[in-house]
């Protein structure tokens, strides 16, 4: 045999080696845990066929503690491109086969590699994470190495999308880049993130929990709302994030991409027309008038257990991307809360990040009172989704359902908050605050004169009803032009569309500063 055809030969069986990881009693480990490997997993993300493989060959350069004696091709991460429905993608996933798919310096080197492609090319970013965390035997170099990637994940915020699938443990330090990026998925059962573990919590603090309740799928995506998203299987996941990345922009300077719509622009819902209930205090379902409006039903929720009084996600108007907000009655009666607010302010910033239009339908009585609120800085928080909002330079187009009371009017993508398109429907009621509060204070000398039990509830019937005929409706905010149209509930789709299809053209821009300071 030439020496030619040994290089070769040579070259096919490093690769053979570097693709069997930490060996195959570590790959049969994965899979006994029901986790796939970080070949597998890209393998099954990526359009068949179209990975692309960088730095196969990378081995660390630790010679502390005996580790110059064990190394493996690749370090314990696969990096490269690929696409996904035919558009470019940049990916790292973890190698949980090697070395427990702990961070070095030349395992953070492969992924920074491929972070600054990514930022190059303009394309978005998946990372894969399965990792025990920084490899103690390298020290400050691992801890470096962190360092080095979370300052391209703040330098890629807002040009390129950054997706983080968690499918193993991510815990101290590593946490922080998923945190920095736009969308965490978690696995119920086999993925867990937290700053500290179990046994330093038992240590500091005297409590037992475990690794599930400290920092599981289900914690971070309700309790926490550290995650957008928890999926059953890791197949979920990836059919998740091919889904997501369809409703996105390659980068900040692109449109997301349109699709091929059936579902008819002028489609009427006459369901809508009787869909608020007649008392202002009964809820109803805003799923059911996402649905309706938007095409074919299709609807990708976001945060979804998380803040249920909010509700966010994308969906599509005539084939065009948009995010959707909107308030939810039939959870803490719509009401806005430090949650929501952090929630919707978030969702809010991606999608002007990313050239995406808002339609936000509200229906809030107002901001939740109380010390538990107000101590928790309410009025920051509150804050932030109205800064979101007044931001915002994407066309934005608000429906009012019924109550926008107060502050959360304000907040919630009103007129003044350069809203582009503002809508109401008959049974909107847009005030400082609802009948009961406000003759309380109007008319509370005069209620409190009478002292017939009687009289006193007629006065007060009568002063609500006056307040409801002049205030609790849209055509007083119609009146100063803070109201564009009031519209039937059955035409919102066509009426949303044309909207958009006006505002293709829409240009605005913030005056020039080095970065905004967030209320944080």
């Amino acid at each position: 045999m030439s020496s030619q055809l040994e290089k070769i030969k040579e070259l096919i069986e490093l690769r053979e080696k570097a693709r069997l990881g930490g060996g195959e009693k570590r790959i049969e480990s994965q899979h006994l845990k029901g986790k796939y490997t970080a070949r597998e997993r890209i393998a099954m993300l990526l359009d068949e066929g179209s990975f692309e493989e960088f730095d196969m060959f990378v081995e660390h350069r630790c010679h502390n503690f005996g580790m110059e004696n064990k190394k493996f091709l690749g370090d314990g991460v696969v990096t490269g491109y690929g696409t996904i429905d035919g558009r470019l993608v940049y990916i790292y996933a973890q190698d949980f086969t090697v070395f427990g798919g702990s961070l070095s310096e030349m395992h953070a080197m492969k992924i920074c590699k491929i972070m600054d492609q990514a930022m190059k090319m303009g394309a978005p970013l998946i990372g894969i994470n399965d990792s025990g965390g920084a490899r103690i035997q390298e020290g400050i170099n691992a801890l470096a190495g962190y360092a080095e990637i979370f300052q391209r994940n703040i330098l890629a915020s807002g040009v390129i999308p950054q997706i983080s699938a968690i499918f193993g443990p991510c815990a101290g330090g590593a946490v922080y880049s998923p945190a920095l990026t736009d969308f965490i998925i978690m696995t119920e059962g086999t993925s867990y993130m937290f700053l500290t573990g179990p046994k330093v919590v038992k240590t500091v603090t005297g409590e037992d929990v475990t690794q599930e309740q400290l920092g599981g799928a289900s914690v971070h995506t309700s309790k926490s709302g550290v995650a957008q998203f928890a999926v059953q299987t890791e197949e979920d996941g990836m059919k998740l994030i091919r889904k997501l990345l369809s409703y996105l922009p390659q980068n900040n300077l692109e449109d997301p991409p349109l699709f091929p719509n059936d579902d008819p622009i002028d489609r009427l819902e006459d369901s809508l027309n009787e869909i608020i209930p007649d008392s202002p205090n009964k809820p109803y379902n805003m799923y059911e008038v996402i649905g309706a409006i938007i095409d074919n039903g299709e609807f990708l929720e976001v945060h979804a257990d998380y803040a249920r009084n909010i509700i966010v996600g994308f969906a599509r108007f005539n084939g065009q991307t948009v995010g959707i907000v909107a308030n939810q009655p039939k959870y803490l009666a719509g009401v806005l809360d430090i949650n929501a607010s952090r929630k919707g302010a978030r969702f809010v910033r991606f999608c002007d990040a990313f050239n995406i239009p808002i339609v936000s339908l509200v229906d809030v009585p107002g901001f939740l009172p109380g010390t538990g609120q107000e101590y928790g800085g309410v009025i920051t928080h509150g804050a932030k989704l109205l800064y979101a909002y007044g931001e915002a330079t994407v066309p934005k187009i608000t429906v009012t359902l019924r109550k926008a009371y107060g502050g959360a009017h304000i907040v919630m993508s009103c007129k003044q908050l350069r809203g582009d398109i503002n809508y109401a429907w008959p049974s909107a009621e847009i005030a400082v605050m609802g009948a009961e509060g406000a003759i309380e204070v109007l008319y509370s000398k005069e209620i409190a004169a009478e002292k017939d039990p009687e009289k006193r509830a007629a006065i007060m019937e009568e002063k609500k009803n006056e307040y409801n005929r002049l205030f609790a409706n849209p055509y007083n905010a119609a009146r100063y032009g803070y109201i564009d149209d009031i519209i039937e509930p059955r035409n919102t789709r066509f009426r949303i569309i044309r909207a958009l299809q006006q505002l293709q053209t829409k240009k605005l821009v913030n005056p020039p500063k080095k970065h905004d300071n967030l209320p944080l």
